[in-house]
């Protein structure tokens, strides 16, 4: 995932499967540090669960935070936060719908987007995310 181009890539054995535009934390620059930060998490993950019952129609997990997240967070006095999903879209009359970067943290695709993901990403997959 590149945060910066604002896309996420699917990556198989031999090519890329899909890119998916997407949104990002309400203050999406530099690697989430603390909770409530609305930052994107950056670095080397993994997808760790999925929840079909999710308030954003489907989520899928990030590992976030890892021990290096934890350790940072708690030298600083605060939480690191925790969890950070790639979930769909925004919530009509809850959350924004006027801007692309308005999650607390997560990675925001369509709806229809999501299924497609959550149809063809497991559990275990690692997930890079980049500045």
């Amino acid at each position: 995932m590149y945060k910066a181009q604002r896309f996420l890539v699917l990556d198989g054995v031999d090519d890329v499967l899909r890119t998916y535009p997407i949104g990002l934390g309400f203050a999406p620059e530099g690697h989430k540090q603390f909770e409530g930060d609305g930052r994107t998490p950056e670095g080397s993950y993994v997808i760790d669960r999925r929840n079909p019952e999710s308030l954003f129609h489907l989520s899928i997990g990030i590992s976030y935070p890892n021990a290096a997240d934890i350790a940072f967070a708690q030298a600083q006095g605060k939480s690191p936060g925790g969890d950070i999903f790639i979930h769909g879209g925004p919530r009509k009359g809850i959350d924004p719908m006027n801007v692309r970067d308005w999650t607390a943290g997560c990675i925001a695709v369509t709806d229809r987007q999501i299924e497609e993901i959550y149809a063809m990403v497991r559990d275990g997959t690692p997930i890079d995310i980049y500045a």
